[in-house]
Order: structure tokens, then C-alpha cells, then sequence
């Protein structure tokens, strides 16, 4: 398999490559000269023409190298690990989002733990030991605020979803594999990501285009369920840290660490939908909805290990967020107007 030119850092594979965050990651990644072996499938959960467009500018990259395929597919994995030493390993690649694993619980099941299995194995049987591991805060289960903000040593043996728990299986994989192989591994527990090329089933992105057209808004529950949103471009810092940190680690001192990735602040459902429609300059009209069955009506992260492993913490506010997610939404479809118009001559 040919290499991409270029690289003067880590040679990366990045699993989930075209998606929201692996996108934005590997931007990053061959912005800085790391050499960057992107994995994605393009499962039709959503368009994959997004993804395509995600990565269209990425793909001629003289460090990025696109592989499209599955990480369930073992013979695509060996020949990966077998033609490139890889440094390192971040495995964002999953079967995302809470309501979709009610639907579809053994796909969710399938890829997010043995893809996972998979994957380690492959790093395993080619001596690759270095691995970044995206987990969810949905692994906490259903808290309150109550029980004060979520710390990594809190229990995390209830997940309400099947996509919790098989974020919550992955880690203890990663885990196995420190212990008994010598992988280190950091599994970064993402808290409510959004920004720029975020899924169009998320919250704020359908918000803001309902919104946009004068439709209302669903809202399940009363609007007093709360979330620590995470900007995309602070997840994006805290794997680079998460990486640097890594890359330090000799192999005969493997490092195994759970770290929260998050605010540490709780953002309302009603004060969200009031930060969206100050960005927007349009008021929200509500529908309210019964709650959903899978849903947490809090997320919150104690960030002191994340300070302290990372020496870093996020610091993109949501009022912040929101206006950049909005202005580059209101390019995009900009730049779709003009294509169209383009196309119809």
C-alpha cells in the first residue's frame, strides 16, 4: 500500500476517519505532518455523500491515505497493520447514537464491540501499542444533579442503551488488553459533541434547521434535561493530548487512563433552544414530546483528571459553539445555493 508523502510525525490510524470528529481530527492531524490512514465504511445510517464531503478537500492530502472499509473486516486489518507501522491508533469508528441502538441493538452491538475486539487484536498480532479510544458519557447511566458532577470512578455498570453499554464493554477491552498485552490506552469519554459536520440526527442540527423554517421544535420532556456540550474543536485538542501523552509512554511503563472530555458545565434543553434562536435571530416554536426511552437527563464531567493527565480542559462555551456551528451551517448552504444554481445553467 503506498504512503502518503509528506510525513515528518506519527504514522495515525484513524478508524471512523470520515466522519464528524475523525474528519475535523484528521485535518488536524496532516496539518501538523502526521501521516494519517483513514478507515471508514460510509454506512448509510446517514447520507454518505456528508462524510464524502467531510473529507473531499482532505483526500488529496499528501499525508492522508483513505481506506474505505469495515474495522469487523479482519483481512482488511492485517493488511492495513501488515504494510504500515502504525505509532499510534485513535478508534473513533462506532454505531452511534442513543435511539438508533433501541433500534438496531445487535448492529450496534457488532460493530462497536467486535469491531473494537477486532481492532485490538490486530494491534496485538502486529506489536502496535499505543491506542486512543473514543467512549461516551452515556456510559454513566441515568444520573442527577443530585450526584454532583460525573467523575471516572464513579460506577458505570448500568448503561440505560445499548449503545452505553457497548461503549462501556469497549473500555473494558482496552483495559484487558493493558493488562494483559501491554497496550496503553487512553479511553477519552466524549460529553455531547456538536460544531461543524456534526450527524444530521443530532439535537442542535435538527433544531436549527426546523427552526430555520419556521417548524417546531420537538421537545421531550419538560426542558429541564441537561447536557455538558463539548465543542468539536476542544475533542479535537483533547485527542491530540491524549496522543502526545501516549507517544511518551515506553513500552515497559504501559499507561491505561479513563479520562472525562467535557466542560463541566450543564446547559438546560430550554437555555440551548434559547441560544439557538439568538443565533439564528428567530424564535423557537416548541412541540413538546413525551420523554425518550434510552435518554439521560444529565450529563456532567468532573474535568480534574482531564486537567491533570492532559494539562488541558476544554474551553469553547456553548453561546461560542453555537454561533460558530451556525455560521458554518449558513456557508454550506451558501455554497449548496450557488452549486445548484450552477448545475441548473
Amino acid at each position: 500500500m503506498a504512503e502518503p508523502g509528506g510525513i515528518h510525525g506519527l504514522r495515525v490510524l484513524v478508524t471512523g476517519a470520515a466522519g464528524f470528529i475523525g474528519s475535523h481530527l484528521s485535518e488536524r492531524l496532516v496539518a501538523e505532518g502526521h501521516g494519517v490512514w483513514g478507515v471508514d465504511n460510509f454506512d448509510p445510517y446517514y447520507d454518505p455523500a456528508i462524510k464524502r464531503r467531510n473529507i473531499r478537500k482532505l483526500i488529496r492530502h499528501p499525508c492522508m491515505h483513505l481506506v474505505e472499509g469495515d474495522i469487523r473486516d479482519e483481512i482488511l486489518l492485517d493488511g492495513l497493520f501488515d504494510s504500515v507501522p502504525f505509532d499510534m491508533v485513535v478508534h473513533l469508528a462506532a454505531r452511534a447514537g442513543v435511539r438508533a441502538s433501541l433500534a438496531q441493538p445487535e448492529l450496534c452491538v457488532d460493530v462497536n464491540v467486535t469491531g473494537t475486539l477486532r481492532l485490538l487484536e490486530a494491534m496485538r498480532r502486529y506489536h502496535v501499542t499505543r491506542l486512543v479510544f473514543a467512549s461516551s458519557s452515556s456510559v454513566y447511566g441515568e444520573r442527577t444533579a443530585a450526584g454532583g458532577a460525573f467523575k471516572e470512578t464513579d460506577p458505570a455498570g448500568h448503561p440505560v442503551s445499548p449503545y452505553a453499554a457497548s461503549k462501556r464493554t469497549g473500555e473494558l477491552l482496552c483495559h484487558t488488553w493493558h493488562h494483559l498485552w501491554g497496550l496503553s490506552a487512553h479511553c477519552l469519554r466524549f460529553f455531547t459533541v456538536y460544531g461543524p459536520r456534526q450527524r444530521p440526527d443530532l439535537a442542535i442540527n435538527k433544531f436549527v434547521r426546523l427552526m430555520k423554517e419556521g417548524t417546531p421544535i420537538p421537545m421531550f420532556g419538560d426542558g429541564t434535561t441537561g447536557r455538558d456540550y463539548t465543542y468539536v474543536g476542544d475533542i479535537v485538542e483533547g485527542v491530540m493530548r491524549s496522543m502526545e501523552r501516549l507517544e511518551g509512554r515506553a513500552a515497559a511503563n504501559p499507561a491505561f487512563e479513563i479520562l472525562n472530555v467535557g466542560r463541566g458545565d450543564v446547559v438546560r434543553l430550554r437555555e440551548l433552544i434559547d441560544a439557538l434562536s439568538g443565533a439564528l435571530g428567530v424564535e423557537a416554536k416548541i412541540a413538546r414530546q413525551p420523554e425518550q426511552p434510552g435518554d439521560v437527563p444529565l450529563t456532567l464531567a468532573d474535568t480534574e483528571a482531564c486537567e491533570r493527565v492532559l494539562d488541558w480542559k476544554p474551553g469553547v462555551g456553548i453561546e461560542e459553539g453555537i454561533r460558530k456551528y451556525v455560521g458554518w451551517l449558513e456557508e454550506l448552504d451558501a455554497a449548496d445555493t450557488i452549486a445548484s444554481g450552477a448545475s441548473s445553467l
